[in-house]
């Protein structure tokens, strides 16, 4: 019955958010899959987080989105989420949820989703509100390098105020929904948030794959076409290993550095 619940609110609320533009219809599909799996083997507890994280950074790529225009043109893609945005933020999570309706006794699969939450969001964050930084951010691989906004493995104060934010939040709330085992918990779940959204940018910077606009001159992460509707050209980076791959990689890494901390301090 829980399922059945659950699959019925999470397509109605993709349902309604393919109407608001914020998910594409493969979007919505794979949005409605991931919300009866987290309602409906976790509980409101556990979609309670999915939905801060959807609705705030949905919100945030709808109404900044449209001033940085700068770095919109490096973008995979637009704030309309596809199934692979979709997936990339949400798979890891669901993920948990699955270990959590084989362990339900066990306090580290919250950790782990909270945290990977923690760390999309703190990702999302950062994106959506770095770009607006006054000053040029820096690659992370080689602070003394600037980078125009938007480009992928560049980091910036304000990006990075906005990713500890985000993350804060999450993890705010996971102690709020959910009776952690010890105090360091909040910490632990925001250094889960921030240490994925770091890797994020490692894997941006180093090995993710980024193509260039000849037309436009600018490096971008749209392939085949630019927005333009100039075909883009490989630049650097593993071929398969694009920006949904990246924020699924965030997830993960949020949510074992949470999970091995947990474990760590006692955690069962």
């Amino acid at each position: 019955m829980q399922l059945l619940v659950g699959f019925a609110l999470a397509a109605i609320i993709a349902y309604l958010a393919r109407l608001a533009g914020s998910l594409s219809r493969d979007g919505a599909i794979a949005a409605a899959c991931i919300g009866t799996v987290v309602y409906g083997l976790g509980g409101w507890q556990w979609a309670v987080l999915l939905l801060v994280f959807f609705f705030s950074s949905s919100a945030l790529s709808q109404s900044l989105r449209g001033g940085s225009g700068a770095s919109e043109e490096r973008y995979a893609k637009g704030s309309r989420r596809d199934a692979g945005q979709v997936l990339g933020n949400g798979a890891i999570a669901a993920t948990w949820v699955l270990i959590h309706a084989a362990a339900p006794e066990s306090h580290w699969p919250w950790f782990g989703y909270a945290a990977s939450l923690a760390a999309v969001t703190a990702d999302t964050w950062a994106t959506e509100l770095g770009a607006f930084s006054p000053v040029a951010p820096r690659m992370i691989t080689n602070l003394h390098v600037r980078a125009a906004p938007g480009t992928s493995g560049a980091v910036s104060a304000v990006g990075s105020s906005a990713a500890l934010l985000g993350a804060a939040i999450i993890a705010g709330l996971a102690g709020a929904l959910w009776p952690l085992p010890f105090d360091s918990a909040f910490g632990i779940l925001i250094l889960g948030g921030i240490s994925g959204a770091l890797f994020d940018s490692w894997l941006g910077a180093s090995v993710q794959c980024v193509y260039g606009c000849p037309r436009d001159d600018v490096e971008t992460e749209q392939h085949p076409l630019h927005r333009c509707g100039s075909p883009t050209l490989y630049k650097r980076g593993w071929h398969w290993l694009n920006n949904d791959r990246v924020n699924a990689a965030c997830g993960a890494f949020g949510s074992l550095v949470a999970c091995a901390l947990a474990l760590a301090l006692g955690a069962r």
